[in-house]
């Protein structure tokens, strides 16, 4: 009887770690709780022959079945002791504040915006956000019948590849009967430019390979993703983030956070990453430090929104119940891009109890998790969409993601206000400082004008100086001359001579640019000549205008 008990215990953990996949680590939950619940059954199992008709003699039967058991019955309540023990002493904030506030790291204070996050040219904003590129990537795969019925677009990621901001979602299995006849993976990935809504690719082949993402969360057995990395090495590491990014060779690969518990079971933090390539299924551990430099994520949004919001907590400890000094985040984290390519984690920081302010915002290093405040204060994410949608609200457009940017200098919410089909009708942008000021236009250049004029509008007022004195005022001549028509909305691109710049303008400034032509002499103003592009803030075409 006791080798059948062995023999069933056996089986049922072998069933256990390949369907459940528990990390052995004794900073996880998995194990004990696995163990526990294995053997409670293999318990409860034993008096299924006990005679439960027998209601005399049943007491005495109960008594010895218990008695036979000695050794499990220890083993499950030593389990049970040493799970609560670490859920309910080690790991709870009101015994280890400390540890939870200071699981960020070291928190430097920022001073300029422009130290961080560079000023930006508008044609590399943002404009398509996940909800967008999803509706893209449905209209690429209604045009492929055959892809539609055995596969489905994965969740789209943001990344830079090449230099380029992307969404891009690989192709998954519709189901286990798709995957069985189509054991070699499924066709190829998605890409939808970030700043581009017509720039949308169905990717099959590599340098006339064809391209099959084999390895992939939807696929079963040793396929899966999960269960392929922790039989190969990773039983001890706890797994998260299972993102798909493409080297700047387009070659696809899942990346993958590990992780371990830090405080008890819980205080979940970054240890290194998994790079898997999705075709042939090899895995390279790295750590944080040798990931790869086209991987965009190491850090999780998960933990770093976690670590923040601990941080701002418990600033002041645990009992701190008049929530003096209190922070929280204003959003879940956000990816921008930065100097020299970093990326970093965005959000905003707001006092506890506080509506549509903040008191600052904080930039997260997506690789080394260095944490920079900034303390600034200004309007929410949230506070920002409101203030845009408010400016058409005859339209009943909607907002998209607030995306903080530096336009020129000036910390900037950017977005896109949509229709209830989810298309982009025009473009906003929010000063973070202050978000009354907002401009919006039927596109990026034309938002932008009308932003900036308001904003030096505004500033000059309140601080009683004229901000426009900042901007540079110059007379030209054209030598170069083109119109740019993008989704019904036209700007104006042109050289000059003696100036290597670019500049840009919309006929919102001056009914004479359309008519402007090469050699006409013209005066422009503009605030930032330190990007490639431009953007005009005055025109006067002196060839024409008299």
């Amino acid at each position: 009887m006791k080798a059948k008990i062995w023999f069933y215990l056996v089986l049922i953990i072998l069933a256990g770690f390949y369907f459940y996949l528990p990390v052995i680590n004794l900073n996880f939950v998995d194990i004990p709780k696995m163990l526990f619940l294995c053997l409670l059954v293999l318990a409860l199992t034993q008096f299924r022959n006990i005679d439960w008709q027998d209601v005399k003699n049943i007491k005495i039967r109960i008594i010895k079945k218990i008695q036979s058991l000695k050794f499990l019955g220890f083993t499950i309540t030593a389990l049970l002791v040493y799970i609560l023990f670490m859920q309910l002493i080690v790991s709870p904030k009101v015994f280890r504040a400390n540890s939870y506030q200071s699981l960020l790291g070291n928190v430097k204070e920022g001073g300029d915006f422009n130290t961080d996050i560079t000023p930006i040219d508008v044609d590399k904003i943002r404009i398509v956000d996940k909800e967008l590129a999803n509706l893209l990537g449905d209209k690429v795969m209604g045009q492929q019948a055959s892809l539609g019925s055995k596969s489905h677009i994965g969740e789209f990621t943001i990344q830079k590849i090449n230099n380029q901001l992307y969404w891009v979602a690989p192709l998954l299995h519709s189901g286990f009967f798709k995957w069985l006849k189509n054991k070699d993976g499924t066709d190829g990935y998605v890409m939808v430019s970030a700043t581009n809504e017509r720039d949308i690719k169905l990717v099959q082949t590599i340098n006339n390979a064809p391209v099959k993402v084999k390895y992939q969360p939807e696929s079963f057995f040793n396929y899966d993703l999960q269960r392929h990395i922790y039989t190969h090495g990773n039983i001890k590491y706890g797994l998260t983030d299972f993102s798909f990014e493409l080297d700047d060779a387009g070659k696809p690969y899942w990346v993958v956070t590990k992780y371990d518990n830090t405080i008890g079971f819980k205080g979940s933090d970054a240890i290194g990453t998994i790079v898997v390539d999705a075709q042939n299924g090899e895995i390279t551990n790295y750590s944080l430090a040798e990931t790869p430099a086209w991987v965009d994520r190491v850090q999780p949004s998960e933990f770093v929104n976690k670590q923040i919001d601990d941080w701002g907590e418990l600033i002041k400890g645990y009992f701190n119940f008049s929530n003096e000094g209190k922070l929280k985040t204003t959003e879940t984290p956000k990816l921008v891009y930065g100097q020299d390519n970093n990326s970093y984690w965005y959000t905003g920081l707001t006092s506890v109890g506080a509506d549509e302010s903040t008191v600052g915002f904080m930039l997260v290093n997506t690789r080394t998790k260095q944490a920079t405040w900034y303390k600034q204060s200004g309007a929410t994410e949230f506070a920002a969409q409101g203030s845009a949608m408010g400016k058409v609200q005859e339209k009943g457009y909607y907002a998209s993601s607030a995306i903080p940017y530096n336009i020129s200098g000036i910390p900037t919410y950017v977005m896109t206000l949509k229709d209830r089909s989810g298309l982009v009708k025009m473009n906003a942008m929010v000063a973070i400082n202050d978000y009354t000021v907002v401009g919006v236009g039927n596109n990026l250049n034309e938002a932008l004008v009308n932003y900036k004029s308001l904003y030096y509008q505004v500033n000059s007022k309140l601080k009683n100086t004229n901000t426009t004195a900042l901007q540079k005022e110059v007379l030209l001549v054209v030598s170069r001359f083109q119109a740019d028509i993008k989704n019904g909305n036209t700007s104006y691109f042109f050289t000059a001579k003696g100036k290597e710049n670019v500049f840009v303008a919309t006929s919102a400034l001056s009914n004479f640019l359309p008519l402007t032509q090469i050699g006409d002499s013209i005066k422009i103003s503009y605030d930032n000549d330190s990007l490639k592009i431009v953007d005009v803030l005055s025109f006067e075409n002196l060839s024409i205008e008299k």
